[in-house]
């Protein structure tokens, strides 16, 4: 069975929440598939992951990042959803396995730190035997799609909060993706960096890794949201919870 997650936007780009499965029509080689399964999301419980990058260019938004995560949860997991959390750095850390309560969730944010590799914000090659790892993006995706998403069922979704720069993973960008597709998991990416931190390194003031963090979204469904003044980190996590309570399951078997 394939399975396809999805949201519907009209012409004003307002989330359409409220089409019978009669509406849809789904082609696969540009032969029509016979819709076996349908579902809104209300009738679909939840599996929820968050990656917060806490590399050393993070620094100067973690405090942030903990608020509005924090008011995340509360406001988007109902009585059947489940969300973990997951830290990432020059290593990747478990705060929080799978649970409902956000008073949990909440203890996982407080032990927000960061974690960086010897060799600064972003490490460079250095000789040595090993591949120097700073800020193991892929690595984390890859690990929270198998080891957390993969056997659980409903809709599923990952959330990252990074600059979208890996240094060090052990694991390709498309593998990540597809470790990702293979759990039938959609990600949205919250691009957030702190342009001081990379001034003060000498990297300009750019995060750069704004490209890798649209494929791995437009590749599993999602997108790729960007902090600003006018656009803060609690609207995008407002506008990604209308999102995914505003979705459509589709279930068909290729003819």
């Amino acid at each position: 069975v394939v399975n396809v997650l999805f949201s519907v936007r009209d012409r004003n780009n307002r989330l359409v929440p409220d089409l019978s499965q009669d509406a849809f029509t789904v082609l696969e080689e540009g032969r029509q598939q016979e819709i076996r399964y349908f579902a809104r999301e209300s009738e679909l419980p939840l599996t929820l992951g968050l990656l917060v990058d806490v590399s050393g260019s993070q620094e100067g938004l973690i405090e942030e990042e903990k608020r509005a995560a924090s008011q995340f949860f509360a406001q988007v997991l109902r009585p059947k959803d489940m969300a973990f959390l997951i830290s990432f750095g020059a290593e990747a850390e478990l705060l929080q396995d799978l649970t409902n309560s956000p008073r949990l969730l909440q203890r996982g944010l407080n032990e927000l730190r960061i974690s960086t590799s010897v060799g600064g914000i972003h490490p460079g090659p250095v000789p040595t035997a090993s591949k120097p790892r700073g800020t193991i993006l892929f690595d984390a995706v890859y690990l929270a799609a198998r080891e957390k998403l993969a056997r659980e069922v409903g809709r599923k979704a990952l959330v990252l909060i990074t600059d979208g720069v890996d240094v060090g993973s052990r694991v390709k960008l498309a593998e990540a993706v597809e470790a990702a597709q293979k759990a039938d998991a959609i990600i949205y990416s919250i691009y957030y960096y702190d342009p001081r931190a990379y001034y003060q390194a000498g990297w300009g003031f750019g995060g750069g890794g704004e490209g890798d963090l649209k494929r791995m979204s437009e590749e599993t469904g999602g997108r790729v949201f960007k902090v600003s003044r006018k656009y803060t980190l609690p609207d995008i996590f407002k506008e990604i919870q209308q999102e995914m309570r505003s979705q459509y399951a589709i279930g068909y078997t290729p003819s």
